[in-house]
């Protein structure tokens, strides 16, 4: 009885350090990354005794063009997008700012755009940690903003951001195939 007990114990331990080093299945690696993008540029490589903090961080995934052609067909013209690929594309405000004319306060919002052939809507919206714009909600818009688009010859092959420098707060510059937007953004620095 003993041996047997002794067995099975033998045998329980060996399928429990079994079931530890089993590998898990994580998920295969995203087509369209995801990317964070902060306002200034550097404020998260900072010195160690520097304690500033971003005043703005957008966070997004970045599709790759793949030889399709992007604005009219893939991203259709007059419909709502999410302004990348995957989840919703989100900006955090850590201070309140202007944007066209409207003054936003503190916190997390979601990034939508309508592209036109001649501008793109920008929408900032209440709604934030959705996939896609399928469940986008216009009730929840805190503001539209019409920016006018720019062509360039190169082709950008992912869809990108950055911010540029200006007088009263920044620009969220967005850019993909040959089609760039500028988003002013107003705040006292």
């Amino acid at each position: 009885m003993k041996k047997l007990s002794l067995c099975l114990m033998l045998a329980l331990f060996g399928i429990a350090v079994n079931a530890q080093t089993t590998p898990v299945k994580f998920p295969n690696v995203d087509a369209s990354p995801m990317d964070a993008l902060y306002y200034p540029l550097n404020a998260v490589k900072v010195k160690k005794d520097d304690t500033s903090l971003p005043i703005i961080k957008v966070v997004y995934s970045r599709p790759m063009k793949k030889g399709r052609e992007i604005f009219g067909v893939l991203e259709q013209f007059d419909k709502v997008w999410r302004l990348g690929a995957n989840e919703n594309t989100e900006i955090y405000f850590r201070k309140s700012v202007i944007i066209g004319g409207k003054k936003i306060k503190t916190g997390t919002y979601s990034l939508f755009a309508i592209p036109t052939k001649d501008k793109w809507t920008i929408i900032v919206n209440k709604q934030t940690d959705r996939w896609g714009a399928f469940n986008y909600d216009q009730a929840k818009d805190v503001v539209r903003v019409d920016v006018p688009i720019t062509r360039f010859e190169k082709v950008l092959e992912a869809f990108s951001m950055t911010f540029t420098e200006a007088n009263d707060g920044a620009n969220l510059v967005m850019a993909w195939d040959t089609t760039q937007a500028i988003l002013p953004i107003k705040f006292k620095k």
